[in-house]
């Protein structure tokens, strides 16, 4: 692999300029962006050799190019790479739907052929920009590929071997069968946290009761609320009959339930908090997936002055990373009373044996 392309020097765009920089044997790395201090970083990292802000020849000769804009702009920025890039480069992207991109794409196959793989890492972050990209964000995360019917087997290998290259698991799936997926897993899921937080903002009164004790449980669940609304407007206005049939089924689940709760259904009531838990059991933690993975402990400590500090100053002389730490105010769920959150489990897992050896106790998540 000689050459490779990035167009969005973003979160996913530098970071996989940054995987490909620490894992791959990828010997050049050209870059698009907007924005240039993004490119003038990366570049002085060492982690790109040569960048643009416009679609131009400096994108001839690549191997693969990545697109790593929002999905709206992707067709545009297709069309503009095709005067540059020849018969055996691979356009791919990083987008949350493909239906909507595939389709619009065959009509530039008119013009001139061109292979195009859809692509969707399952990973990301609360936070976006180039500043905010790692190399390691792929590992061990599922990188979902959606090839044409016409896409051949030697072109979807070429790309696979890449990915694998920087710790990632590719999956090969259709892209209608990955719009209906994303749109259980992730679209909806988004949407509801939205509602749920909007729903305690509507209610809640001007003592702010709801504001102040909406920790715990209903934090956790609508922690996703927190994310763009530029990337949620554009996945929801391109998967929209996938997002309305799960919506509606959905829909249907709560006036079930709440029929049942009316009507004292308890068995109905019982098996469906049951039937939940059972599946949720059944998912691995260690497996990737989750869109923002992290590793979490709570550990119990008793209220003292400088206790939070003592604790980071331990785990940073050990070279561990903590990604967030705080006191839970609202424990009814909880074991203990400090969250420490990791990026990595072997961060988790390190902390987990100093903090033992400390005498604390410390509850896994």
């Amino acid at each position: 692999m000689n050459k490779i392309g990035i167009v969005g020097l973003g979160l996913i765009g530098g970071s996989l300029a940054k995987a490909l920089k620490e894992k791959s044997s990828v010997r050049h790395i050209v870059a698009m962006d907007l924005n240039e201090n993004a490119l003038h970083q990366a570049f002085n990292d060492g982690v790109i050799n040569s960048y643009t802000t416009t679609i131009d020849e400096k994108f001839s000769d690549c191997d693969i190019i990545f697109l790593c804009t929002p999905v709206n702009l992707i067709s545009d920025y297709v069309n503009q790479l095709l005067p540059y890039v020849n018969e055996n480069c691979i356009l791919t992207d990083v987008g949350s739907t493909k239906q909507a991109i595939m389709t619009d794409l065959k009509n530039l196959k008119s013009e001139k052929d061109f292979c195009f793989i859809g692509g969707h890492p399952m990973t990301g972050s609360e936070k976006a920009g180039y500043m905010a990209s790692r190399g390691h964000l792929f590992e061990n995360a599922y990188y979902i590929l959606t090839p044409e019917d016409s896409t051949s087997q030697n072109q979807l290998e070429k790309l696979k071997k890449l990915i694998y290259s920087i710790g990632a698991i590719p999956l090969v799936i259709s892209p209608e069968y990955h719009d209906l997926i994303t749109a259980a897993i992730s679209h909806v899921p988004h949407i509801i946290a939205s509602s749920l937080v909007n729903m305690v903002k509507n209610l809640d009164n001007e003592d702010k009761y709801m504001y102040l004790l909406a920790a715990g449980g209903f934090k956790d669940i609508t922690r996703i609320a927190s994310s763009s609304p530029e990337i949620w407007h554009n996945i929801c206005m391109t998967n929209q009959n996938n997002i309305r049939f799960v919506l509606d089924y959905f829909i249907q689940i709560l006036k079930e339930f709440s029929s049942a709760i009316e009507e004292q259904k308890d068995e109905f009531i019982w098996n469906f908090f049951d039937s939940a838990k059972q599946y949720r059991k059944s998912f691995s933690d260690r497996s990737p997936g989750p869109l923002l993975k992290s590793y979490e402990i709570i550990v119990d400590v008793v209220d003292q002055p400088g206790i939070i500090a003592n604790i980071a100053v331990l785990l940073s002389k050990h070279n561990i990373n903590i990604k967030n730490i705080g006191i839970i105010n609202n424990r009814e769920h909880e074991n203990g009373a400090l969250q420490i959150i990791f990026d990595k489990e072997e961060d988790q897992k390190k902390s987990i044996k100093l903090l033992k050896d400390m005498n604390y106790n410390i509850y896994e998540k």
